[in-house]
């Protein structure tokens, strides 16, 4: 290698050397500096999530807003101080909000239906309209509640069925709660020769004694109404949601059977025979 290539090489490691000594004498500890506000910004983001997870679990609020809103603090504060550090290090931020800005915009408008169901979530969460193991009716869709996520609830019904509801189409609608039971109404007719009282009786009799109705709640058996076939007798009773028709037809063949032992007939219309 001849004198010349060498004296260039030293020329280039020496200009390289110079590069890098510059840059660390101008930079370094701004680079320190952006270090150590980020890290600093880990830790107190860390700490900030602990404390607000603490908070909601000393007011008794739902685990899952309240990882939500730790997740959620955490970030924001992350991204704060990636912000600064950056500021620190002579980097215009600037045009990096207003991308940021931009690009939340159009996140937000694509997302916006499953952001309205996490909204929606946090308001069934914090307001507690119902909770696991409830009964409800929704936009004629009911079961029993299985679980409550940000985004959506799920039901389940007596046939093992899983019914996904978007939390979006629960908030601001008329909602039936019927914790952990169900209302049975069932209406027959009798005729109008036919001792309702003891009918009525019989029937609250039946009711009162059955294993399979809720008693707390009570039940009810009078007079629904008058009508040309006869006296429509109406039976209001409740039962546990899980095993709704299972307990309606066992409870409805007991008091088809206690009337068919006093010799109740059941009124029905009479067929009309048109003479050829």
């Amino acid at each position: 290698m001849d004198q010349n290539a060498v004296t260039q090489e030293l020329q280039q490691l020496q200009g390289i050397y110079l590069l890098i000594t510059e840059f660390l004498v101008q930079y370094s500890f701004k680079i320190l500096g952006a270090i150590i506000i980020f890290m600093l910004g880990m830790w107190i983001a860390s700490k900030v999530a602990k404390l607000v997870a603490r908070q909601f679990a000393k007011h008794g609020i739902d685990i899952s807003l309240s990882n939500f809103v730790c997740n959620f603090t955490r970030i924001l504060i992350i991204i704060m101080v990636g912000i600064i550090a950056m500021g620190k290090l002579g980097i215009s931020i600037t045009p990096m909000v207003a991308a940021i800005g931009a690009a939340s915009l159009g996140l937000g408008l694509a997302i916006q239906g499953m952001l309205s169901n996490y909204a929606a979530g946090i308001t069934i969460i914090v307001s507690k309209p119902f909770v696991v193991g409830n009964t409800i009716s929704i936009q004629g869709v009911a079961g029993v509640v299985k679980e409550i996520f940000l985004g959506r609830t799920l039901l389940s019904n007596e046939e093992g069925e899983e019914i996904t509801i978007p939390n979006k189409h629960i908030v601001g609608e008329i909602l039936h709660n019927s914790f952990a039971n169900k209302l049975v109404e069932t209406h027959f007719n009798i005729h109008y020769h036919t001792d309702t009282e003891a009918v009525i009786k019989s029937i609250e009799q039946v009711l009162k004694t059955s294993a399979k109705v809720y008693q707390d709640k009570g039940s009810q058996v009078g007079i629904n109404d008058f009508n040309s076939i006869g006296i429509e007798i109406g039976v209001r009773y409740w039962v546990p949601t899980n095993t709704y028709y299972q307990d309606k037809f066992e409870t409805n063949l007991a008091v088809y059977k206690a009337l068919k032992s006093q010799g109740v007939e059941i009124a029905r219309p009479k067929a009309i025979h048109i003479e050829p």
